[in-house]
């Protein structure tokens, strides 16, 4: 598994967790963090192995976004990888999920602050987790920025456009209560278990057929914006040959023998 100083790479049965680890700096994004998350989406993507991915940070919080003393002119921890980005000007987008999205669900686990492109990050993810305590929002405005990671395209398909709106042009915290009042995640859980719930989730999307959940993952985004004709008639191209595998006549047979099913992407 890879992994940088800033971002750490575990696995717990078929599940991988990216870590965002700069607990010092409320894991403001660095480049070691980018390279090391973006390695993370990629090695999920390849591992057959792998059915979901939890994302979540270290030391209580999820991320506070760009790293503003760098931004500033300070410097940004990880010269080194600099020729990463230098072969890949891309690099940052997709390790971001701005330009990259994963076949594997994503699951966020979110405590403490998931600001700026913390949550423009979260809006990448699948399903999402917070502790009780997170706290949520797109402060670029109020440093005469813009949310540049996506924000202004996707939070409006994503939430009420009035509360995506609010969100951007206001610049202030969300509560986890509200974000989950909104729409913006799933589950508020109490403090410190944002992790263990999130990997609850992921171990109920493991135990289905991985190629059901990697077409069904790929027929909601897909189809977001197509006419409903268009749509439905995409999903059928997405769905119908999943009917056709040996998971599907397993998925049966388990289901008649009341056992277990054991998919093996096939």
């Amino acid at each position: 598994m890879g992994g940088t100083e800033h971002l750490t790479v575990q696995r717990e049965g078929a599940t991988l967790i990216l870590t965002l680890n700069r607990p010092e700096a409320r894991n403001a994004l660095s480049l070691p963090m980018l390279v090391g998350l973006y390695d993370g989406w990629l090695e999920a993507d390849a591992d057959d192995s792998v059915r979901s991915i939890v994302f979540t940070g270290a030391g209580g919080s999820f991320c506070s976004g760009m790293d503003l003393k760098a931004l500033a002119g300070h410097g940004m921890t990880g010269e080194e990888y600099r020729d990463r980005l230098k072969a890949d000007p891309d690099l940052h987008w997709k390790a971001m999920l701005r330009h990259h999205r994963p076949r594997k669900p994503v699951i966020a686990a979110v405590e403490g602050y998931c600001v700026a492109g913390g949550t423009e990050m979260l809006q990448g993810t699948d399903i999402r987790v917070a502790g009780e305590s997170a706290t949520f929002g797109l402060f670029e405005v109020r440093r005469g920025l813009f949310p540049i990671g996506g924000s202004t395209v996707r939070l409006p398909r994503q939430i009420p456009r009035t509360h995506a709106l609010e969100m951007l042009l206001t610049g202030r915290p969300y509560s986890a209560r509200e974000a989950a009042a909104i729409g913006l995640v799933g589950h508020v859980v109490p403090d410190g278990t944002a992790l263990a719930k999130a990997l609850e989730i992921a171990e109920r999307v493991n135990a289905c057929g991985p190629l059901a959940v990697e077409a069904v993952k790929a027929s909601v985004y897909e189809t977001a914006e197509m006419t409903e004709s268009d749509g439905l008639a995409a999903e059928l191209t997405r769905g119908w040959p999943v009917f056709d595998t040996a998971d599907a006549k397993e998925g049966a047979r388990a289901f008649a023998e009341k056992r277990p099913p054991v998919y093996k992407r096939a």
